[in-house]
């Protein structure tokens, strides 16, 4: 492995934010927008760190030490702000996921024991017959009209600068225990009794620090946050790891903006899933088929490539009518959550764009492994890369491939689930958390991923079938948008068999083959199964075929709840 870049020791959030103050004074540290459509303005480090001062000097004052904090909204500097004035020094921050209903919000605002709530306007009524001590505002837009509202973040903020003015010092001399819960973070199971991971500021700095090592951004780089932020790799990755190095962090408006606010914001890096990096690629080569570029496109790619193997590098020249689509400084990707199509990774490469993947879970902060950016990506492309330094990786119970569970130790590693003992011992042992993820490490100790330990079909034979694998094969079509592989069971109930769930591409099978009826669609990727059943072990072989009209139902990170779409 190359070396790793030089990194800044921190072992809290609080020293992070601070460090950050002082090393990038006048710096951006987000960009924003008043109004929706509106222009993006800039808020530097310095006012960062002020304005988490005083929020929690006015949450001190309020009596709310040690409270546990919901927060709630569309990714926002508002949020930002109330996230790390909670865990800066006031208590334990519940980030919760914007797309639950209201009932799933009580049962997880109940069962984190949350006194306070920072919510954003659309959830106001969310809260009405809650039994919440306090209730706060925040904005997805800094509109100043919203500001002036009762209960609103900045009437705390502006009371905050208020007190320190008076010289209340209380929360920026609180000193942070880097071991203690920061953060309760729920993975799923909205329904029931949900699992609340616990992570510390030891947890969070380990992947900062790891991350940063592996990954550098420059000073007065740009990232556009487009993932929703309660989750871990926005919050962390996506938000923490950019501040820490220097960067800054536009928001996006939405999925369907995400070229606009690249232009717009001139934000040179995305951090984001598959299906949103695959839509952009998708979309670039669409683009070229429309206005009869393709050709070309391949033409350039193809000469970009013998340069390359001649060390020399042109790709921001041949490949800039691409980069102006993206505004112009457009040059990384980072994809997590879920494994990205090799061919997509490598097609972003050819394209003149980085493109780096990781791997992990919110039970690790998020981070566990990723490709360093001074590494090969395109020859191992379907790796999720080795472990972040500090961290450890086994398999545990191979099968003759080598594949089996994934086991992880590391600070990285959550502290446990809170208020379940049981759940937590299932799965820390000795040390290691068990992952229930499939995969295999390389001989150079490369991970890659294989698949959910839940998902895996077994026949009777005793035969293991990855549904990720054979998805990967299925959706290398124009014209699928997306598919789902499970197992289905004989009608004597006693073996299974493989099916899928196919969403088409309807806009670009209409636009290439006009209008076709359902009986058409089904034929066409019927013939695409049985070319891919030809590829495969007859047991893996798909016998069972479904169009879906409808998209799958998703989680807010776009990946498929299998057993929902059943």
């Amino acid at each position: 492995m190359g070396k790793f870049h030089s990194i800044r020791e921190v072992r809290d959030v609080k020293t992070l934010v601070s460090d950050d103050a002082k090393l990038y004074t006048d710096m951006p540290a987000f960009a924003v927008k008043e109004q929706k459509g509106g222009i993006y303005k800039e808020i530097s480090h310095e006012q960062l760190k002020k304005d988490v001062d005083a929020l929690g000097t006015k949450l001190l004052d309020l009596g709310l030490k040690d409270a546990k904090i919901a927060i709630i909204g569309a990714n926002s500097y508002q949020w930002v702000v109330a996230y790390l004035a909670t865990i800066t020094g006031t208590g334990v921050a519940v980030p919760l996921d914007k797309e639950l209903k209201k009932e799933e919000v009580h049962n997880l605002v109940k069962t984190a024991e949350c006194s306070v709530v920072f919510y954003g306007e659309e959830y106001s009524d969310y809260f009405d017959d809650l039994n919440i001590e306090h209730k706060f505002r925040i904005d997805a837009y800094q509109n100043k009209d919203n500001m002036e509202k009762d209960n609103h973040i900045y009437g705390l903020i502006k009371d905050g600068y208020r007190l320190l003015e008076k010289g209340n010092k209380e929360f920026i001399e609180t000193t942070i225990d880097d071991e203690k819960m920061a953060l309760i973070l729920f993975t799923s199971g909205t329904t029931g009794v949900p699992k609340g991971v616990m992570l510390s500021h030891k947890n969070i700095c380990h992947v900062v620090k790891g991350t940063s090592k592996i990954f550098k951004i420059n000073k007065g780089e740009r990232s556009l946050s487009v993932l929703p932020i309660h989750h871990t790799f926005e919050s962390i990755i996506g938000i923490l790891v950019v501040l820490y190095q220097g960067g800054n962090i536009a928001f996006c408006e939405g999925l369907k903006y995400v070229l606009k606010n690249m232009q717009e914001a001139q934000a040179s890096i995305i951090v984001g899933v598959p299906l949103i990096v695959e839509s952009i690629y998708s979309k670039i080569w669409k683009e070229a088929e429309k206005t009869g570029k393709d050709k070309l496109l391949k033409k350039a790619i193809k000469m970009n490539k013998f340069l390359m193997a001649l060390g020399i590098d042109k790709r921001e020249k041949i490949f800039s009518s691409i980069r102006k689509k993206f505004g112009g400084n457009f040059k990384y990707v980072i994809s997590g959550a879920a494994s990205i199509n090799p061919n997509v990774l490598r097609g972003f490469i050819d394209l003149g764009f980085g493109v780096t993947q990781g791997y992990g879970l919110t039970e690790t902060a998020p981070l566990v492994a990723g490709v360093p950016d001074f590494e090969n990506i395109y020859k191992k492309a379907g790796s999720c890369g080795p472990a972040i330094p500090g961290t450890e990786i086994k398999i545990a119970d191979k099968d003759n491939e080598g594949i089996g569970e994934i086991l992880v130790k590391g600070d990285n590693v959550m502290l446990g689930y809170y208020n379940m003992p049981e759940e937590t011992a299932e799965v820390l042992k000795d040390g290691w958390f068990h992952t229930g993820d499939l995969g295999f490490l390389d001989k150079e100790g490369w991970l890659y991923i294989t698949g959910r330990k839940k998902n895996v079909i077994v026949t009777k034979t005793g035969k293991n079938i990855y549904p990720e694998e054979i998805e990967v094969l299925v959706n290398d079509n124009k014209y699928i948008e997306d598919s789902m592989i499970y197992g289905l069971k004989e009608e004597d109930g006693e073996e299974y068999y493989v099916a899928i769930q196919i969403k088409p591409d309807y806009e670009a099978l209409k636009e290439d083959k006009g209008d076709l009826s359902d009986e058409d669609i089904y034929k066409i990727f019927k013939s695409w199964i049985d070319e891919i059943n030809d590829k495969l072990a007859v047991y893996k072989r798909i016998k069972k075929v479904q169009i879906r009209k409808e998209d799958f139902i998703r989680t807010t990170t776009k990946k498929i709840k299998r057993n929902a779409n059943i």
